[in-house]
């Protein structure tokens, strides 16, 4: 059976913010695509709801927390964002609730932005493997911080200094869901992409992967989802609309 064919993402936008868990989240896949828009000159934040402290097990949590930021902006560098934000929620044990969307409203009212990214948020990856609890949580409260922030009514308290609701996001994009509709052709950016995960060296190599290859990984996913496109690789992603009735 032929696998189910992806659209290709629109591009006719100026901003996007990206809004994940950890550090590496995005380079997990979405970093080319990245690429490919800040070389349109599209104007790309990164914001992580943590530092990734809790992620290297040999590495103290103030330790892992200065080292995984630091990994952080020079992978975002790589593919052309200079604008990283780090939110300081407890790696490991966010939660979906209250409090994560207002800290997240508050960032898409700054911003203002068109797009807005983040990661898988679904159960799974598409098979048995459980997706992180941290990613299901952020992804949860992107969705419903990008609506709440069109609300002036919603966390008024935050519309002080001239900050004013924004309800000018089309859509949120769901980087490597099982789900996914839609994709971006990274042929020509792929290479970037690699380079900004291999960024993340501490933290792969605290992973004590045996002869994993970041160029290897990342091709194999590329190259399934850019059949399904029509294009050598290509990076995929669930879109759920922020209109009414789509």
């Amino acid at each position: 059976m032929e696998p189910e064919k992806l659209e290709a993402l629109p591009e006719d936008w100026e901003r996007a913010l990206c809004v994940v868990a950890h550090p590496d989240d995005l380079e997990f896949g979405a970093a080319a695509a990245v690429a490919r828009w800040t070389g349109q000159g599209k104007d790309v934040v990164y914001c992580m709801v943590t530092s990734g402290e809790a992620g290297i097990d040999a590495m103290s949590p103030d330790e892992c927390r200065r080292v995984r930021e630091a990994e952080q902006i020079e992978s975002a560098r790589i593919v052309g964002v200079s604008q990283v934000e780090f939110l300081g929620q407890p790696d490991g044990i966010v939660e979906y609730g209250v409090p994560l969307r207002r800290t997240i409203a508050e960032v898409v009212r700054r911003h203002r932005p068109d797009i807005v990214i983040t990661g898988n948020f679904r159960d799974t990856w598409g098979g048995l493997n459980l997706n992180q609890a941290d990613h299901i949580a952020t992804g949860r409260a992107v969705v419903d911080a990008v609506r709440d922030a069109g609300n002036r009514w919603v966390f008024p308290e935050q519309l002080t200094d001239g900050l004013e609701p924004w309800g000018g996001v089309r859509a949120v994009w769901a980087a490597g869901s099982p789900q996914a509709t839609h994709a971006v052709d990274t042929t020509e950016t792929f290479d970037a992409g690699v380079a900004s995960l291999e960024a993340h060296r501490a933290y792969i190599d605290g992973l004590g992967w045996e002869n994993w290859d970041p160029r290897e990984f990342l091709e194999g996913f590329s190259r399934q989802t850019g059949q399904r496109l029509g294009t050598a690789l290509a990076a995929s992603f669930e879109v759920f609309p922020m209109g009414w009735g789509e």
